[in-house]
């Protein structure tokens, strides 16, 4: 495990992202009952695009994305005096080689992890109802207990009008497993295009985005 230390949203934080898959897409690699994403063929090619273009693929910030940065702040308070433990902000997490990276909003303690969610209102009362984590969002939990090697995961959804709701998520082993072997064989092939790729001279050395540490 490699923690970089950088402000999530900068260029760096894009820089280190680009090209390789992240916990934030797991959903696009593997589902929460462990069969291959539908996604898949369609997140390798744009992580290929980046690799070619030698820069990360960028969309416009949506408004729950800005609501939930300019929030975020508030939240992560809440989370803090809620369960009296103290929080860090990080940057960008990777494993040694740098084929993999995860940007949890908080590490918790010693070995947590929290992710604040401010979503829309019927997403949040879903959060209060049910108590549990969307399955979309389960690849992306354990992807981020996984890369970060940490045992426990903090989500909290968070509205201002409304009472939050906290999940907490444990490292599941087994699906763990199933996830390293997906995003394994995902990687592979991701490193067979990009081969290709450059074979073909789409590709320029070295690439700068990826080089950025």
């Amino acid at each position: 495990m490699k923690i970089h230390e950088c402000t999530q949203g900068t260029t760096e934080w894009l820089a280190l992202r680009s090209g390789i898959p992240t916990s934030s897409d797991f959903d696009r690699i593997i589902t929460k009952s462990g069969k291959v994403s539908t996604q898949a063929e369609k997140y390798l090619h744009k992580l290929l695009a980046e690799r070619i273009m030698g820069r990360p693929v960028t969309s416009p910030v949506s408004y729950w994305q800005g609501r939930g940065q300019e929030m975020e702040a508030e939240a992560v308070s809440y989370f803090e005096g809620l369960s009296e433990q103290d929080t860090t902000r990080v940057g960008f997490i990777t494993n040694d080689s740098r084929t993999i990276g995860t940007s949890p909003d908080r590490l918790v303690g010693s070995d947590g992890l929290l992710e604040i969610k401010v979503p829309s209102e019927h997403v949040h009362v879903s959060y209060l109802l049910t108590k549990s984590v969307d399955a979309e969002y389960y690849p992306q939990c354990q992807g981020q207990m996984w890369i970060a090697e940490k045992s426990s995961l903090w989500i909290l959804s968070y509205h201002p009008e409304m009472p939050p709701a906290l999940v907490h998520v444990e490292r599941d082993e087994v699906f763990i497993t199933k996830l390293q072997a997906a995003v394994g064989a995902f990687s592979d092939a991701l490193e067979v295009a990009a081969s290709d790729a450059k074979a073909r001279g789409w590709i320029r050395e070295p690439m700068p985005l990826l080089e950025a540490s």
